[in-house]
């Protein structure tokens, strides 16, 4: 009964931090925010790096403030066209935004990784939060490694189909 009770209050607090969420999507879409961001990358002429280091910062921004899903909802169609016009592959691309939100599920606000470690282990959220900091310094790491060495995220797909297979 107790299990049961503390499943149900932990199920509540993260579906409360979903829905705004998504909420927050709503406003963003509604007010055609992703649209003017992805215009103005355009218009001022980035390169790829720039892009990329554009794209990363969005989405560690996004990350700490919206679930995963929404988040990508919105950013994914956005960038893929534009990565499409400077070249970059698109699994390199979808392989960057999925260390973007594994980054974004360990990070306050709204890290639901946390909330979830800390409901489950019964821990405070500050011990949690320090507990997985050491963690997310590797995830840092591995998505400048990923980011600006792409071989790393597309030499397995690249072998297994062929670069022609993925790009078309």
């Amino acid at each position: 009964r107790k299990t049961l009770f503390e499943s149900g209050k932990l199920t509540v607090t993260l579906m409360f931090i979903i829905a705004n969420a998504l909420i927050l999507k709503h406003v963003l879409t509604d007010e055609q925010i992703p649209q003017q961001i992805a215009s103005a990358m355009l218009s001022a002429g980035f390169g790829p790096i720039m892009f990329l280091v554009i794209v990363n910062v969005i989405l560690l921004i996004g990350g700490q403030f919206m679930e995963p899903s929404g988040l990508l909802v919105i950013v994914a169609p956005l960038v893929f066209p534009i990565a499409m016009e400077l070249g970059i592959d698109p699994i390199h691309l979808g392989i960057i935004m999925v260390v973007n939100m594994e980054i974004g599920m360990i990070t306050p606000p709204v890290g639901l990784n946390l909330f979830v470690t800390s409901g489950v282990a019964n821990m405070p959220m500050m011990s949690v939060v320090r507990a997985a900091l050491p963690f997310l310094a590797v995830l840092f790491v591995f998505l400048i490694m990923v980011t600006y060495i792409p071989w790393i995220s597309t030499v397995l797909p690249n072998a297994m189909m062929g670069p022609e297979l993925i790009i078309k």
